[in-house]
C-alpha cells in the first residue's frame, strides 16, 4: 500500500554520522528535514550495543590529530575525549607463530626486512604527496598510478619476502582488503587525505590516538536526540525520482515522501541498489557499481580486567599468521573491565565467514591466546560483527577504488546529479573513510543544498 506524506525541504537517506550531521546542520539553518534510515537504529558504521552497562563500539571508534570536525562535534555535544591505551610492549606474531614483543612502531622483523619496509613506506609517502586529494584523477602520473594495484607496486618495490608479507598484513589492517584489490592511486589518495602515512598507521599522533567517552555510537545517538521525530527508522529507500520541481523518495513499504532536494548518505554499494528515475548519468552509475567495500569482521572481547597491562603489554598486536590482522586495547574509560578489539580483514575475513559461529569463536580465541596468553582465551563477553553481512552496509571500513576507477570515473565522485546530493565518508577529500570524513561530508552536503536553494 502506498502512503503519501506532506513534503519537506530535504530528505536525507542514511542515519550514519554523515546523514545525522547533514540533517542536523540543515535543521539549524531552518530547513524542514526528514532523515530515512533502513536499520532499526541510527549510527551506520558507528554502530554500538550495550555490554555489562558499557557502550561497545562495533564499528568506527578512533579519532586523532587533524580530525578537527569530529573533535569540534564532540565538544559541542559534551562528549569527553580520552587517549587510547598505549603503555607497554606491542606484540608481533610471525607467520610461523613465533610471538615477539616490541616497543614503538617498528616490529622485530629483522634488520634487512625492517630496512626494506622503511624504504617502501618512505616511497609511498613521497608518491602520496604528488596526489591532489581534491582531484586525485588529475596529475601527470595519475593514469600510471591508477593502472596498477598496490600488490604490483609491492612486488616491484619490496625486495624481501618478509617485507612483502608485512605490507600485505598492513594493507589488510588499513584498507581491509588484499593489495591486489586496490588501485595504487587510491592507496596514495587515502594517505594524502589523512595527511601522511604516519597519520594513518600511528596511534600516538595518528588516527588511532583518541577515543570518545561513551563511544562513537554515543555521538550518533546524541545527534539523533536533537533530530527527534525527523528520523524515520526501518525505512529502506528503494527509489528516487526527480524532476524540475523536486524529488519523490519511495521506501520499501510503498511510503513516498516529497522534497526539493535529497542527500544520499549511504555506502556506494547501497546507493547503487537504489532505483533512480531518470537514471543516473552512465559514468556516475558505473562508478557506484565499481566500488566494493572492504571485508571486516570486528570482535569485541571482554575480560574482568585488562590483564595484559599487568603483563607489561599495551594490548596492540599484529599477526602475520592470522586470522587476526590487529588488536587494540579498547577498555572503557571507567576501568570496570578489560576489552580487546580484534580485526579479521581481507581474505581471512572471507574465509572465516564461511565457518560456523562456534568454529569462528574457537579460532579467534585461539589466536588471542597465542598473542596474549591463556587468559585471553577465556573471556566473559564475546561480540562479533561481520560487516559484510550487514544488509545496509555490505562491508567496512570504506569503499575501495580498483584500478582505473579514479581516472576513468573520478570526476563524477562528489558532483550533484540535479537535486540529488551525495554524502558519506567516501565523498570526503579529507580523512576519506574515517568518522571525521563522514562529519565533513555531512557538513559539505548541507552547504551544497543551501547553495542550490539560493539559485
Amino acid at each position: 500500500m502506498s502512503h503519501h506524506n506532506p513534503g519537506v525541504d530535504v530528505i536525507v537517506i542514511g542515519a550514519g554520522m554523515a546523514g545525522l550531521v547533514c540533517a542536523e546542520r540543515l535543521r539549524r539553518r531552518g530547513y524542514d528535514v526528514l532523515l530515512a534510515e533502513a536499520r532499526d537504529q541510527v549510527g551506520g558504521r558507528t554502530a554500538g550495543i550495550e555490554v555489562d552497562g558499557e557502550t561497545v563500539d562495533l564499528g568506527g571508534q578512533f579519532i586523532g590529530p587533524g580530525q578537527d570536525r569530529i573533535y569540534a562535534l564532540a565538544a559541542e555535544l559534551g562528549v569527553a575525549i580520552f587517549p587510547t591505551h598505549t603503555a607497554g610492549a606491542n606484540v608481533l606474531e610471525t607467520e610461523t607463530g613465533r610471538v615477539r614483543r616490541f616497543r614503538g612502531m617498528a616490529p622485530k622483523l629483522g634488520p634487512l626486512t625492517l630496512l626494506d619496509v622503511a624504504r617502501a613506506q618512505s616511497r609511498l609517502g613521497r608518491l602520496a604527496r604528488t596526489v591532489d586529494a581534491e582531484t586525485p584523477w588529475c596529475g601527470p602520473n595519475a593514469a600510471a598510478l591508477d593502472g596498477q594495484t598496490l600488490q604490483s607496486w609491492i612486488d616491484r618495490t619490496v625486495k624481501t619476502q618478509g617485507g612483502r608479507r608485512f605490507l600485505v598484513c598492513a594493507c589488510r589492517a588499513i584498507w581491509a582488503c588484499e593489495p591486489s584489490e586496490l588501485s595504487l592511486l587510491h592507496a596514495l589518495f587515502y594517505i594524502k587525505a589523512a595527511g601522511s602515512l604516519a597519520a594513518v598507521t600511528d596511534v600516538e599522533g595518528g588516527a588511532q590516538q583518541d577515543r570518545l567517552d561513551g563511544g562513537a555510537y554515543g555521538v550518533a545517538t546524541r545527534l539523533a536526540e536533537r533530530l527527534g521525530a525527523a528520523i524515520r527508522l526501518n525505512a529502506p529507500v528503494q527509489r528516487i525520482e526527480q524532476n524540475d520541481s523536486g524529488v519523490v523518495v519511495t521506501v520499501k513499504d510503498g511510503t513516498t515522501w516529497h522534497a526539493r532536494h535529497v542527500v544520499v548518505a549511504v555506502p556506494p554499494p547501497l546507493a547503487a541498489r537504489i532505483a533512480f528515475h531518470p537514471p543516473l548519468p552512465a559514468a556516475r552509475d558505473n562508478l557506484l557499481q565499481r566500488l566494493p567495500m572492504g571485508n571486516v569482521i570486528k570482535y569485541v572481547v571482554g575480560y574482568p580486567a585488562p590483564f595484559w597491562r599487568q603483563a607489561g603489554l599495551s594490548g596492540a598486536a599484529l599477526s602475520l599468521r592470522g586470522p587476526i590482522a590487529l588488536t587494540v586495547d579498547s577498555s572503557p574509560r571507567s576501568g570496570r573491565r578489560g576489552v580487546l578489539i580484534a580485526f579479521v580483514n581481507g581474505t581471512p575475513a572471507r574465509d572465516l565467514a564461511t565457518r560456523s559461529p562456534e568454529d569462528r569463536r574457537t579460532t579467534l580465541l585461539d589466536s588471542l591466546g597465542r598473542l596474549f596468553g591463556p587468559q585471553a582465551a577465556t573471556p566473559v563477553s564475546f561480540v562479533e560483527r561481520n560487516w559484510n553481512e550487514e544488509a545496509f552496509t555490505r562491508g567496512a571500513y570504506s569503499a575501495l577504488f580498483p584500478p582505473g576507477a579514479w581516472t576513468q570515473l573520478g570526476s563524477t565522485w562528489r558532483a550533484p546529479v540535479g537535486r540529488i546530493h551525495w554524502a558519506g565518508a567516501e565523498t570526503s577529500p579529507r580523512w576519506y573513510g574515517y568518522i571525521d570524513g563522514a562529519v565533513r561530508s555531512g557538513e559539505a552536503a548541507a552547504d551544497a543544498v543551501a547553495r542550490a536553494e539560493l539559485h
